[in-house]
């Protein structure tokens, strides 16, 4: 190798090496810059980073390099983002400034401001975008800061109740600068006030004016002075001012300017006056109050305190309050109440103290301490509220919950027992219509029958008491229906029991259920009947009562207003306040079971709550007991009595669409049908009676169903198939529902309605009697 060619590779291995010296040292400049530096491609993918975007963002060069640099923008800002480099592209000049924030491995962001510049090849056309990324987060935050406090002096400002002023110290007394809340304070403007020299002196109280003026002049030579005065509001009147200044100084102790602050205190010098206020009010207090001295000596109560206790306040000054103790609470109870006091703290909680006369009541208490002016505690002072009334609120909310669960409990039972009773005495029905029936066969299908329909009676009373049974009530006379019922009851009763029925004069009308009414009044009078086994009086009486707010002895939970009560009194053994809790509980008695169900009282109390009333017992052991029910009074004329068609089993040739859930009582149900004469389509849903109606081509006269149904409510499937058949009649088969909108129309008579159980012969009559009836116009 000649020495020409190797000279030119040592120089060719020298210019390499220091190119690459080079790189390093560019690249080692380039990653110890604290500004990210970045080059993307024209569609801005990241072709270059250096170290800083890293140490800013936490993501690693190599893992960001060939993603887009929106990927790493904010979701909430890459629209904004994008749009602002549109005109970049356009001018393919440079954008400065644009903040951003950009994501960061953590999961956080960091604001970011951007340098851009757009790269072109030597024909011009864009091939990419180099810029600077600068963190500004830290700027950002102390910007905030800065705003934040900037405008929560500004709120200090405005919203303190002391108006800042200050007053050069050689302008006597022209205020220079005071603080917007002047208005609010004293009703003047700032532009009242600055540069007036006689905006102070010239609102003075006359009376203050001399007094003011000599301590203002005091003020440089004390550094600090603060009294109070009169100043005349701009509204005219005058209040009484704080005034607490002090003399600001320059670096050589020159005395340049005063500053100081008003507040109104008006009221600290209205505190007398509102002391005695006070002392008036807790002597007049509805509420208990007591105060003791440190050693617990009783040394102050209020008349509601006597009145609480039955002790007068000579009785009780100087005492214990332990002289209230009943013996309800333990020790700890009371070392858990001093150890709260003497941690400085209020005690709040339930005492049950003793009266005078050893009955208890029980209050909800706070006892707190007092403290003097040096912070020590001086007397602890109690105020009392007596829970006596609201404890028995509380009860009567417990006893209704647990109504409400057994009703709830009492009728879906009586549902399910509906259904089964109602196959039961359709096919007795059926199997009695049978010709080739013996005798016997007839007597135990019979006998069936009978069962059937005692249980029947069973539900109906469950039912009653859950207050989920279908009603039709109707604006009644109670002294009509009592006088109807009269020989009823005289039958009822023994001979050895006197019945007397008093009716009030010019009674007014309440609106219920007929034969919920009369098993209303039968079932109480079957009680009273059996508390007084040896004979005895019951007393039926009516009567207008007007309920008024502080009824509180009547114990009804009813809104105030104009009621009827019907009164059903015996002069039996009566109850015992415990017994009195339980006796409207399903299935409890305390007659024999042979004598009773239990369901009575339970079936009483159902049917008065569904109608909006409420019923309430007065006894006591010996003495008898009165049930007064009391009901809405309403206006309306009297509606006549519906009674009761014959057994015949009307026929016709219409088209009825069943629609009932329960297998066994809708087979049944269509034998019936089918039996008088009827052409039946069966679904056992709601669906699947909307899909049967609409594949069948002719007319449907009848929808029969059920309304409690899974998938589609019977009220849901009427309400779509009338729209689509409008000359459709409808009839609900129900005995328990908790749809309350179709309860109401129930109600109304919107719909027509069969209760289950049912009968074969109820349920022809009732179809034939929807078939019939008249459309309304």
């Amino acid at each position: 190798m000649s020495l020409e060619v190797v000279a030119k590779e040592v120089a060719s291995t020298s210019a390499e090496e220091a190119l690459r010296r080079s790189e390093q040292q560019y690249r080692s400049v380039v990653d110890n810059i604290k500004q990210v530096i970045f080059r993307t491609d024209a569609r801005g993918v990241w072709q270059f980073l250096n170290a800083a975007w890293t140490e800013i963002t936490g993501f690693a060069v190599d893992e960001t390099l060939g993603r887009s640099f929106l990927s790493f923008v904010h979701p909430e800002d890459r629209v904004r983002h994008a749009e602002v480099f549109q005109p970049l592209l356009e001018s393919r000049g440079e954008y400065l400034g644009h903040e951003a924030r950009y994501l960061t491995k953590a999961g956080g962001f960091r604001w970011i401001e951007v340098f851009a510049q757009l790269t072109t090849d030597p024909a011009g056309r864009v091939v990419g975008i180099f810029g600077t990324l600068t963190d500004t987060t830290d700027r950002k935050r102390a910007d905030e800061e800065l705003a934040t406090t900037r405008a929560r002096l500004a709120h200090l400002l405005v919203s303190s109740p002391a108006v800042l002023y200050s007053v050069p110290i050689l302008s006597d007394y022209a205020i220079a600068s005071i603080s917007e809340n002047l208005h609010r304070q004293l009703g003047y403007d700032v532009d009242d006030v600055v540069d007036d020299p006689d905006f102070w002196t010239s609102r003075l109280h006359p009376a203050d004016a001399a007094r003011a003026r000599a301590a203002w002049a005091a003020t440089p030579i004390d550094g600090r002075r603060s009294e109070q005065y009169r100043f005349r509001h701009r509204d005219g009147r005058y209040r009484w001012i704080h005034d607490e200044r002090r003399v600001v100084r320059d670096e050589a102790g020159h005395a340049v300017e005063i500053v100081g602050s008003w507040v109104d205190v008006t009221e600290y010098h209205q505190a007398e006056e509102a002391r005695v206020r006070l002392s008036a009010v807790v002597e007049q207090s509805a509420e208990s109050i007591v105060i003791t001295g440190v050693d617990g000596a009783i040394e102050y109560v209020n008349p509601a305190f006597e009145q609480l206790t039955g002790y007068a306040r000579d009785e009780l000054i100087g005492q214990s309050p332990s002289l209230l103790k009943s013996g309800k609470h333990d020790a700890d109870f009371y070392r858990a109440l001093w150890a709260t006091l003497a941690d400085g703290e209020a005690w709040a909680g339930r005492f049950t103290n003793a009266r005078k006369d050893g009955s208890l009541f029980e209050a909800a208490a706070v006892v707190f301490p007092v403290r003097g002016a040096e912070g020590d505690v001086v007397n602890y002072v109690a105020g009392m509220h007596d829970l006596t009334h609201e404890q028995q609120i509380e009860d009567q909310l417990r006893q209704a919950q647990k109504m409400e669960i057994a009703g709830r409990l009492a009728g879906g039972i009586a549902h399910d027992f509906n259904n089964l009773i109602t196959v039961i005495t359709g096919r007795a029905y059926l199997l009695l219509r049978n010709d080739a029936a013996t005798p016997a066969q007839r007597r135990d299908i019979e006998l069936i029958q009978e069962t059937a329909n005692r249980a029947a009676a069973l539900t109906r009373q469950l039912l009653a008491f859950s207050r989920k049974q279908a009603i039709v009530p109707r604006v009644l006379d109670l002294n009509a229906a009592l006088q109807a019922m009269n020989r009823m009851l005289r039958r009822l009763i023994s001979e050895d029991v006197e019945l007397t029925v008093v009716a009030g004069a010019d009674l007014g009308r309440v609106k219920a259920d007929p034969g919920q009414i009369e098993q209303v009044v039968l079932n109480l009078v079957v009680n009273a009947r059996d508390a007084m086994p040896d004979g005895g009086r019951l007393t039926i009486t009516t009567s207008n009562v007007c309920l008024e707010e502080d009824d509180a002895h009547v114990r009804v939970a009813l809104p105030p207003g104009d009621y009827v009560m019907l009164a059903v009194a015996d002069t039996g053994c009566g109850m015992r306040a415990e017994t009195q809790a339980h006796v409207f509980e399903p299935f409890f008695t305390m007659k024999g079971a042979e004598k009773g169900t239990g369901l009575g009282l339970s079936t009483v109390y159902g049917i008065v709550k569904q109608s909006d009333g409420d019923i309430v017992i007065e006894s006591a052991p010996g003495a008898g007991a009165t049930f007064k029910i009391f009901l809405p009074r309403v206006d309306g004329k009297i509606d006549g009595m519906v009674h009761r068609g014959g057994v015949t089993l009307p026929r016709g040739r219409e088209t009825i669409l069943l629609a009932e859930d329960e297998n066994s009582l809708r087979e049944m149900v269509r034998e019936t049908l089918a039996f008088c004469g009827y052409r039946v389509l069966e679904a056992g849903n709601g669906r699947e009676g909307l899909m049967r109606a609409r594949e069948y081509e002719g007319p449907i006269d009848l929808l029969l169903t059920d309304v409690v149904m899974p998938l589609m409510s019977g009220a849901e499937l009427a309400q779509q198939l009338t729209a689509l058949r409008p000359s459709m009649k409808v009839l609900f088969m129900s005995g328990y529902t908790d749809d309350t909108m179709a309860l109401r129309r129930v109600a109304t008579g919107e719909i027509p309605l069969i209760e289950k159980p049912f009968s074969t012969e109820g349920l022809a009559r009732h179809v034939r009697a929807v078939l019939d009836a008249t459309p309304p116009r």
